[in-house]
């Protein structure tokens, strides 16, 4: 049998760990020996309201087990906020190992609805809250060679969903921000891993069925099978792949995964082979790339690059393939 995993001598900043993922997530790790800062503002699941009383409670329940545990009440929507939620951290267990960037909510609508009220505040919770915890935390897992980031992305952003461009959007500069931090953090102990988890939650309570008036997207929506999984779509069959990803046993970085219904896989951003165009100095016409799009697409040979230079690396090593192939033979 595996040793168990233990986070003994940890200090976890848990945003948005007042209901939820975040409050699992929060129990488990105390459970396990951990300390937990629980950051949660206490607004509703649209992001309207605060109120102390979801973190308090989950401080206390850890508490109540024997475990270790702080509550912060600020808001991960700015930059103050987010150096104070590190400080208090510091402050309660004098340092920062583990993030795992969680807070978030829903502002369903349209795309051609989405006002400046629905952008700008998911925005700012989702992406640039979680820039702004991770940067202060950063510095101090540079300085102790240690730490680990679990950022909370979303199927909507990689495989999408109605009425959630708002949504989409910040949770795809998340992978982003994870990638970047994943390479320059490699130098220094530091891994970070996205995370897609499917839960119910009370987030759901702010889904609006008007996206349904798209025929294609509401014929996926009718089709899809929730018999096998319906029992399964809870907090805590999403907390055992965050947990490992924040562990110290964990080695891998720069990751996306998915957890939904019971099921863990990776999930990856690819390249197919492509069309390399002909030798030479003169661009290909808009007429040759239409004329290639079928092997542009083919999915046959895939390549997985894990820095910009990678692309570039496979491009070149396609158009050396290209240019041996035109040599006459002897």
């Amino acid at each position: 049998m595996a040793e168990d995993i233990r986070f003994d001598g940890r200090v976890a900043v848990i945003t948005g760990a007042g209901n939820g993922l975040g409050r699992d997530y929060a129990l488990e790790i105390a459970r396990r020996g951990g300390a937990v800062l629980v950051n949660d503002l206490g607004g509703s699941g649209a992001g309207v309201g605060a109120s102390r009383n979801a973190a308090d409670a989950v401080v206390d329940e850890i508490r109540a087990a024997g475990g270790k545990a702080a509550a912060n009440h600020d808001s991960v929507a700015t930059r103050a906020g987010g150096e104070a939620i590190v400080a208090a951290a510091v402050e309660a267990f004098g340092k920062v190992d583990i993030v795992i960037s969680n807070a978030g909510f829903l502002r369903n609508a349209r795309f051609e609805d989405i006002d400046d009220d629905k952008l700008d505040a998911l925005i700012d919770v989702h992406l640039k809250g979680a820039f702004y915890v991770a940067q202060p935390a950063y510095r101090i897992m540079r300085r102790n060679g240690y730490g680990r980031f679990v950022f909370t992305g979303s199927a909507s952003a990689m495989f999408g969903h109605a009425w959630q461009a708002n949504y989409a959007a910040a949770k795809g500069g998340l992978m982003g921000l994870s990638h970047i931090v994943a390479i320059e953090g490699s130098a220094y102990g530091i891994t970070s891993n996205l995370l897609m988890p499917t839960a119910q939650s009370r987030l759901m309570a702010e889904m609006d069925d008007g996206f349904m008036e798209i025929p294609d997207f509401a014929r996926s929506v009718q089709e899809a099978d929730y018999s096998a999984v319906q029992d399964r779509l809870l907090p805590a069959f999403n907390t055992p792949l965050a947990l490992y990803l924040a562990s110290e046993r964990c080695r891998t970085t720069h990751g996306i995964f998915s957890a939904n219904g019971g099921r863990y896989a990776q999930v990856l951003i690819q390249a197919t082979q492509g069309w390399i165009s002909p030798a030479g100095p003169e661009a290909p016409s808009v007429e040759d790339v239409a004329g290639h799009f079928d092997r542009i697409c083919d999915a046959t040979t895939l390549h997985r690059p894990m820095t910009v230079y990678d692309e570039f690396n496979a491009v070149a090593a396609a158009a050396r393939e290209r240019d041996a192939a035109a040599v006459p033979a002897a």
